[in-house]
């Protein structure tokens, strides 16, 4: 059960994970107690735990529910419907202008310093300019469009237009989500969008398939935005009942203006990175056959529960960071980096671990030839740990006012992997494209380091010794 807010976890009481004494990492396990337990640290294992299985279900769910889809519409509507969803899923996130991220910066600082007329207009003011500037671009969505129609395939056409109605749904659902991480409720903040869209489309496309309607992708795609909608307005309505009860009513203030500022580095470092783990997968596509993109899929999705545990750390952590900066707590904020970076790298290690040992099996699952892929595995490991070494040092750094900085090091980084993609990918193939995403991780995780103690003053690693 998802918990509803600190207060919760404070009454519940700390609860320590115990190993038996005579097994044989209970040692070492002792030691990682030593450094990281207390009650807070206990409080995010709880909220990261919560993400992290929210994260895994929703995948599973994902899954099941293009099995199906794939089923129902047959290979082709199928195939129309991922091109133009994966559109959405590129443009929708990017349309709260940073927002969502800022908020886990602003909404602690504004508790913290007791500015609470900032800190009504943050949590009501920012979903408005989010949605605001989502409506627009979702109508020069729409225009482009239609100046693009004589040039695109006519089944495209009326799904990328109904697709441009999801749009805004995914700005003001972003937002919210920042702002429900912001007191803990982590539950509130991801459920709707990871588990409530994917239940509520898959019903309604199976009502649509049993009851003899056309289930083609305009269909599901017009269904789709439904299953975005829905939750969010659910969500909406529970958030603000919370918010009501830890928020005095009162005049509220706005400053909009350094919102946007300090939101659009954010939004483009995030940018930065989502292309720099697709730039990969794109760049092989050009230069080898689709057998070896296929291959090289499965094996990064077999990967994928690693960086699962990388965005559970960052959302029951981040707005704490926040609020130990705004309070000047220089010491707390170097030991929830190193707390977060621990809880991050150690699961991280382990599940790589166990991944690698029964990498060919599940790779199987995907079809014989695809244990082809089973040394990808390795090379793109070492950039997942590396990053992981970290912990989600980006997301720490764009809320305590290092946006700039972080979106610098995510443009270098995809600016190395693409020089490498075009370097390697010719005479290497899939291991090309591997190396150089791993590479660019690696680079990506220096310069992150090398900020952090350029701007704080803080030498962090996840294996250094404290002194």
């Amino acid at each position: 059960m998802a918990l509803t807010g600190s207060e919760n976890a404070a009454h519940s009481g700390p609860r320590s994970l115990r190993m038996p004494a005579g097994t044989p990492f209970a040692g070492l396990w002792a030691r990682l107690q030593s450094r990281l337990g207390d009650a807070d640290q206990q409080l995010v294992q709880r909220l990261a735990g919560t993400v992290f299985m929210i994260r895994v279900i929703a995948a599973a769910l994902a899954y099941i529910s293009n099995v199906l889809f794939a089923r129902w519409m047959g290979t082709f509507e199928f195939g129309v419907f991922v091109y133009v969803w994966t559109w959405v899923l590129l443009i929708g996130p990017a349309l709260d202008l940073g927002l969502a991220t800022a908020a886990q910066r602003f909404i602690p600082e504004y508790r913290e310093r007791g500015l609470s007329a900032l800190l009504r207009g943050y949590v009501s003011r920012s979903r408005w300019v989010a949605l605001a500037v989502a409506i627009v671009i979702a109508a020069l969505c729409a225009g482009l469009v239609r100046l693009l129609t004589p040039y695109l395939d006519s089944y495209n056409v009326i799904p990328l237009y109904i697709a441009c109605i999801a749009l805004p749904a995914f700005a003001v659902a972003n937002v919210q989500d920042g702002i429900a991480r912001s007191y803990d409720w982590v539950g509130l903040a991801i459920v709707p969008g990871y588990i409530v869209r994917q239940l509520l489309l898959t019903a309604l496309m199976a009502v649509a398939y049993f009851g003899g309607l056309p289930v083609d992708a305009a269909t599901a795609v017009a269904l789709s935005a439904v299953a975005v909608w829905l939750p969010l307005l659910v969500q909406m309505l529970v958030l603000n009942r919370r918010l009501a009860k830890r928020i005095e009513p009162g005049p509220t203030a706005h400053d909009a203006g350094l919102w946007i500022r300090t939101g659009m580095p954010i939004l483009m470092a995030e940018s930065f990175y989502l292309l720099l783990t697709h730039t990969d997968l794109l760049m092989l596509q050009q230069f080898r056959p689709p057998e070896d993109v296929a291959v090289y899929y499965a094996a990064v999705k077999t990967l994928a529960l690693v960086a699962f545990i990388h965005f559970s750390i960052a959302a029951a952590t981040a707005h704490r960071v926040a609020a130990c900066h705004a309070a000047g707590d220089r010491e707390g904020l170097a030991a929830l980096i190193r707390r977060a970076m621990h809880l991050t790298f150690w699961p991280s290690l382990v599940a790589t671990a166990l991944l690698l040992a029964l990498g060919k099996p599940i790779l199987s699952l995907f079809g014989a030839q695809f244990v082809d892929g089973y040394h990808l595995m390795f090379i793109l490991a070492v950039g997942l740990l590396a990053r992981a070494g970290i912990g989600p040092m980006e997301r720490f750094l764009n809320v305590i006012g290092e946006q700039r900085g972080c979106a610098l090091v995510y443009s270098a980084a995809f600016a190395v992997n693409i020089a490498l993609c075009f370097v390697l990918i010719p005479p290497l193939g899939a291991a090309g494209a591997a190396i150089a995403i791993s590479s660019a991780l690696v680079l990506e995780t220096m310069a992150l380091i090398a900020l952090m103690k350029r701007r704080m003053g803080l030498d962090i690693f996840v294996w250094r010794r404290r002194s």
